[in-house]
């Protein structure tokens, strides 16, 4: 397994801003799948997964709903053994 951070930054409301860091846990494969499509993007990963993220919260809620949806009941059993 591999860990990737990203770091967000932004700005409050009151105009302070902010740094969020997310840290993500990937298989090798999936680290390594991530890293080909950043290279052939010409970005680093973890701005793949910044721009990508930024698209999903862009999408229309139902959208989201029924992708998180597949997501939790195709790895509900990877789940349940990690818990």
């Amino acid at each position: 397994m591999s860990i990737l951070r990203i770091i967000f930054f932004g700005k409050l409301t009151d105009g302070d801003e902010t740094m969020t860091t997310i840290t993500i846990t990937l298989s090798d494969d999936r680290l390594q799948q991530l890293k080909e499509i950043a290279k052939r993007f010409q970005v680093e990963p973890e701005e793949l997964v910044r721009v990508s993220l930024e698209e999903l919260l862009k999408k229309p809620e139902e959208d989201f709903r029924r992708a998180l949806e597949y997501v939790l009941k195709k790895n509900a059993e990877l789940y349940r053994r990690l818990a």
